[in-house]
C-alpha cells in the first residue's frame, strides 16, 4: 500500500486551513483518510476565539482517531462523535449559536480486506479508481446546485445569498458545532475488489477540474497518481497566476488552500 498527502496554503504567511492525513496499521491492509478544508471567516466576529485552522485540526484529528479505531460506528457515527468532542473542546469559551462559527467540509474514507466506506460532506471531493481504469467521484452537489439561481441575482448580491443557505433547508451543508449535520453527508460503500486506489481533494486542487478545465476527474486522478499532488497543486498555481483577477477563470478567491491524499490499496486477499 503506498499513501500520499500533501496540503499547501494558499497565501504565504497565513495559515493553512486544510487538513490531511491518513492512518495506516502496521499489520493488516485496513486504513482510513480524512480531508477537511476549513471556511474561511468573511467576518472578524464569529462568536468563536479560535482560528479556523484551530478548529479542523481538532475536527480532523478526532475524525481520524474515531474513524480509525471505532469500527463499531458507521462513518456518519464517527463525524457526528467528531464533531460533538471538537465542541465541547471550546463550548464553554465560545458561542457556538454563531451561524459563521468555525466549520469545514468533510471527506473521510474507510477500509479493509472486504470493503471501502466512504463521506463526502460539501465540496471537497473523494475519487474512486476501479481496477479497469475508471474513476467514479463521489461528490456533493449541494453548493453548485445553487450557482443557476445565485447567477440570476445581481453580482454583488450572490455571496449573501448563497450565505443565508449554510446549514439552511434547501441550502448546503458544512461540520460546524451541530452533530446532527453529519445524517445529512454522502454516504456509501465498494467491495474492497472495486478499487484500486482513492484520492480526496479539497476544492482548492479541485480548481484543476472545476475552473480551470485543464482535464477531468480521471485526468486529475491520473496525475495525482503518477506524479503526486505537489505537481498537480504547481500547475493549479500556475493557472492562479496567469489570471490573477479571476477575469478569464472567475472564482471566489485568487488563491486557496490545496490539499490531496492519495491512497493505492494492495489487491485484497479474500
Amino acid at each position: 500500500m503506498r499513501t500520499q498527502s500533501t496540503t499547501v496554503p494558499g497565501t504565504p504567511g497565513r495559515p493553512n486551513e486544510d487538513y490531511a492525513a491518513v492512518a495506516v496499521p502496521a499489520a493488516g491492509s485496513g486504513g482510513a483518510l480524512v480531508l477537511l478544508d476549513g471556511v474561511t471567516a468573511s467576518f472578524p466576529d464569529n462568536g468563536c476565539s479560535h482560528e479556523v485552522s484551530w478548529y479542523v485540526a481538532r475536527l480532523g484529528g478526532a475524525l481520524l482517531e474515531l474513524t480509525g479505531s471505532r469500527r463499531d460506528l458507521s462513518l456518519t457515527d464517527c463525524l457526528a462523535s467528531a464533531i460533538s468532542r471538537t465542541a465541547d473542546a471550546h463550548r464553554g469559551t465560545c458561542d457556538l449559536s454563531h451561524p459563521r462559527t468555525p466549520q469545514s467540509t468533510v471527506v473521510c474514507a474507510r477500509w479493509d480486506e472486504a470493503a471501502v466506506e466512504y463521506l463526502v460532506l460539501s465540496d471537497s471531493v473523494l475519487l474512486l479508481g476501479e481496477p479497469e481504469g475508471a474513476v467514479r467521484p463521489v461528490l456533493d452537489t449541494r453548493l453548485d446546485d445553487l450557482g443557476p439561481a445565485a447567477r440570476r441575482l445581481p453580482r454583488e448580491s450572490r455571496g449573501a445569498f448563497v450565505e443565508s443557505l449554510r446549514n439552511a433547508p434547501g441550502g448546503f451543508f458544512t461540520a460546524a458545532a451541530d452533530p446532527a449535520v453529519a445524517e445529512l453527508a454522502v454516504t456509501g460503500a465498494v467491495t474492497r475488489e472495486r478499487v484500486r486506489a482513492l484520492a480526496a481533494v479539497t476544492d482548492g486542487l479541485g480548481r484543476w477540474v472545476e475552473t480551470f478545465r485543464l482535464g477531468g476527474w480521471p485526468e486529475l486522478f491520473a496525475a495525482l497518481l503518477t506524479r503526486g499532488p505537489g505537481p498537480a497543486i504547481a500547475e493549479v498555481r500556475a493557472a492562479e497566476a496567469d489570471d490573477p483577477d479571476g477575469a478569464a477563470f472567475p472564482r471566489g478567491k485568487a488563491h486557496d488552500d490545496a490539499s490531496a491524499v492519495v491512497v493505492e490499496l494492495e489487491r485484497s486477499r479474500l
